[in-house]
């Protein structure tokens, strides 16, 4: 028995989030089912990085182990990722099927995750599902401030959601800025692993900061305060894309 990644990119706004649950459609769900429809075999997939309901991804991944796949070589398994785009929802594509070592692990082998959370100021019909519209003043150089300040620091309890089971809330993260990118404001993170809803939770405070309701001073108590009620996790989901995954 083989194993074997599926790495993916989505637009989330249709769905749940990534990882399979009861009574609610999510990107697993459907690549498990063309997965089905396509082999006419069930699998089991294992994911890289949730993502939350209405959130995007431009690569992330799956892995699964199978006997069905192994006599395919590389070129076979482009053409099974090519079948089965066909038969997934415009809004996923599979970029890649490829063997792997036994032994490797699309979550615990990462290496960085890399996020980013687009911000628009001008009204417009066209970034509404993939981008937060804030039509309010916001200062960049205090929003790098503070981008740069959560460098200094590892412990993120104050930006991770409560009713999480998680044995750790240390990350290392190896970039955080805000840049301009176009008509946009973009807030780019990268880290070696994220807790649940701290990007939009990072994203949400920094605001704070960038509209002048509370300062870099503020800001860093809450980080060291390790309170998650003080963080503001309000920013909508779909101004976030998890980018990358490296390995």
């Amino acid at each position: 028995m083989s194993r074997y990644f599926i790495e993916v990119f989505y637009k989330g706004t249709n769905y749940s989030g990534f990882q399979i649950q009861q009574n609610a459609n999510s990107i697993q769900a459907e690549i498990e089912k063309a997965l089905l429809i396509y082999f006419k075999h069930a699998f089991s997939l294992t994911g890289s990085s949730r993502t939350d309901a209405g959130v995007h991804a431009l690569s992330n991944f799956f892995h699964f182990d199978s006997e069905v796949l192994d006599n395919r070589s590389e070129e076979e398994l482009t053409k099974s990722a090519y079948h089965m785009n066909a038969i997934l929802p415009d809004d996923i594509v599979i970029k890649r099927l490829y063997k792997v070592n036994d032994d490797a692990h699309c979550r615990f082998d990462a290496i960085t995750r890399e996020y980013k959370y687009y911000i628009y100021q001008h009204k417009t019909p066209f970034l509404s599902d993939r981008a937060y519209f804030f039509p309010y003043k916001l200062n960049i150089d205090k929003l790098s401030v503070a981008a740069s300040a959560l460098l200094g620091y590892e412990d993120f309890t104050s930006f991770s959601k409560k009713n999480t089971q998680v044995k750790t809330f240390q990350c290392k993260l190896s970039a955080s800025m805000w840049q301009i990118e176009g008509d946009m404001l973009v807030y780019t993170v990268k880290g070696n692993r994220f807790l649940r809803g701290m990007v939009r939770g990072l994203v949400g405070t920094m605001i704070k900061v960038g509209t002048g309701k509370i300062s870099i001073d503020d800001f860093r108590k809450i980080i060291e305060d390790k309170d998650c009620s003080r963080a503001d996790f309000s920013v909508p989901p779909q101004g976030l894309f998890l980018v990358n995954v490296t390995y």
